[in-house]
């Protein structure tokens, strides 16, 4: 496998794990429902910030960290329905097994829609991954 492709890979992956983490870390004060907007907007900047000081990055990385959190944040809400959808959503995998038969073709067409999700947002994710990780310094891709 390429260099490139295996740096890219792992800080994509190292990122995931990253926002992932701090979300569900950040979850423990809301009990009750999902995420707010505005919650979700105090967790990007804590862990924007403390990225920063780990890393050490300057204003033009930060920017570029920036970037790739709207990339993830853009692909979660393809992925993961709003409040209101995620009723509708889960009415739809109820209506799969509601039958005396399995709804194979709805279900099909239900990962086919996360599948195309995942499709269309991947790129600028891995874009915006490999432009963050090559803007830092070798140091800081070490520590990453």
């Amino acid at each position: 496998m390429k260099r490139w492709i295996k740096r890219t890979l792992i800080g994509l992956f190292g990122a995931s794990i990253l926002f992932g983490g701090l979300a569900a870390c950040s979850h423990r004060s809301h009990h009750h429902g999902a995420m707010t907007e505005a919650d979700m907007t105090k967790v990007r900047e804590r862990v924007i910030d403390k990225a920063s000081r780990e890393l050490a990055l300057d204003e033009a990385q930060k920017a570029k960290l920036g970037t790739l959190a709207d990339a993830l944040k853009a692909q979660r809400a393809a992925l993961m329905p709003g409040a209101y959808a995620r009723a509708d959503m889960k009415a739809q995998v109820q209506a799969l097994v509601a039958g005396p038969q399995f709804d194979r073709a709805k279900a099909q067409a239900l990962v086919e829609a996360k599948t195309s999700a995942v499709r269309e947002k991947s790129p600028a994710i891995v874009t915006a991954m490999g432009d963050f990780y090559d803007s830092l310094k070798p140091e800081q891709q070490q520590k990453l």
